[in-house]
């Protein structure tokens, strides 16, 4: 099975709880490699450029005000089987349907505050992961 990158976001419920140690512990054990992170806030621009994907949808507008409301902390991830791996990690978009343990059921408040992002393919694990660090800054195999 080959190495697959993914992008996680904690986002900034995650931070104003202070839940990012915490939230990266889980992730690393797991089984996860950091192969980049960083502390950002982004801008309403660039959260709307990040989910452009869902420009139109009636969540838009709340999801990329939230983005931009306060810290957040984007990694790239690398192992096996990382982008189905990492959702089973963190759990449904919605906690209150999530699997008992994951990171959402655990941490998150709403569908909207739901702690943690997740790039749905492999396709999408590369691009997301370009938006916020260009490759040299990405140190594949890190462990």
């Amino acid at each position: 099975m080959a190495i697959e990158r993914t992008l996680t976001i904690l986002k900034p419920d995650c931070v104003r709880k202070n839940l990012i140690g915490e939230v990266t512990k889980r992730i690393q054990e797991a089984g996860f490699n950091i192969c980049a992170m960083k502390l950002v806030k982004l801008t309403k621009t660039e959260a709307e450029g990040f989910y452009a994907v869902h420009k139109g949808r009636p969540f838009f507008e709340e999801l990329t005000t939230f983005m931009s409301s306060g810290a957040c902390v984007p990694m790239v991830l690398e192992k096996e089987n990382a982008i189905a791996d990492f959702r089973t990690l963190i759990g449904a978009t919605n906690p209150a349907d999530a699997d008992e343990g994951t990171i959402r059921k655990d941490f998150a408040d709403s569908v909207g505050e739901n702690i943690v992002h997740g790039s749905d393919s492999v396709e999408n694990g590369k691009i997301e992961s370009n938006y916020f660090f260009p490759e040299h800054e990405i140190v594949a195999n890190a462990m």
